[in-house]
């Protein structure tokens, strides 16, 4: 009589909404239990929780400020506690305000560090630890994976959205010095989308217009983004890199940000 496997659970930030939901979803199809985190979008982590579940079995949503460290640190056990165990993290929930080197301050950039940068390694941290506990405990399958989204713009930079920019580069960093500090037991991978999806900042039509400028002519779909995720997280051997899924566009270069073209 065969045994089936025990679900994976899988933590995604910013899931509520937008690309996390669709990486939400993706996993969900791929079998993933998800917690789903949100900060504020409460009935849209509640939908996204729904369709989780219908697909995978079982989600929650969980909420939580990032730039409250002892909210971070609540979080990855909060979702033991529900689930029993948590097999990955995936960073989505991502800070983007606008400044530039003549308006930037210490305020701005702290906030973007505490959210895009400190998170992200503290729930880190969290996985390690209780993939320790699950090894000390006998689990021989206790092994994860810890997914950041981060920035094609960090390979093709320009002087708009300055901390947020180097509140990503301080992540993809730090993503080789964690793959480095918490190997075996967590693997470590940046996934840098390129232009995705349109905001109140562009048109449609400009979207698509910038969404072409890419040497492949497309840049990366929410789905493109999602199934590097998925890739990411099930791929034992890939650590310690970033997988750039842009349709090219670090290749070119923009003098400015897409949402100010």
């Amino acid at each position: 009589m065969s045994i089936s496997p025990r679900p994976r659970t899988v933590l995604v930030t910013g899931a509520a909404r937008r690309l996390g939901r669709s990486i939400a979803l993706a996993l969900a199809t791929g079998g993933w239990q998800v917690a789903v985190h949100y900060r504020e979008s409460a009935q849209d982590a509640i939908d996204t929780v729904a369709a989780c579940a219908q697909l995978a079995g079982a989600s929650a949503h969980f909420e939580a400020d990032f730039s409250d460290e002892a909210a971070v640190r609540a979080l990855l056990p909060r979702v033991v506690a529900h689930f029993g165990r948590v097999d990955a993290v995936v960073n989505s929930a991502s800070l983007f305000e606008h400044d530039t080197a003549q308006s930037f301050s210490f305020a701005a950039l702290e906030k973007h560090l505490r959210s895009n940068t400190g998170a992200p390694i503290v729930l880190a941290q969290a996985l390690h630890q209780h993939l320790q506990e699950r090894t000390a405990a006998g689990d021989a399958d206790a092994r994860g994976a810890v997914v950041n989204l981060l920035d094609q713009k960090l390979w093709n930079q320009n002087p708009d959205f300055l901390s947020y920019t180097l509140s990503k580069a301080a992540l993809e960093a730090a993503g080789t010095m964690l793959a480095l500090a918490l190997a075996p037991l967590v693997r470590v991978v940046g996934v840098a989308p390129g232009l995705t999806l349109t905001s109140h900042l562009l048109s449609d039509d400009k979207f698509q217009q910038l969404h072409a400028l890419s040497p492949l002519g497309r840049s990366s779909t929410a789905d493109d983004v999602a199934a590097t995720v998925r890739f990411a997280l099930e791929n034992q051997s890939i650590t310690g890199t970033t997988l750039l899924v842009d349709g090219g566009q670090h290749l070119m270069k923009f003098e400015r940000d897409f949402s100010l073209m």
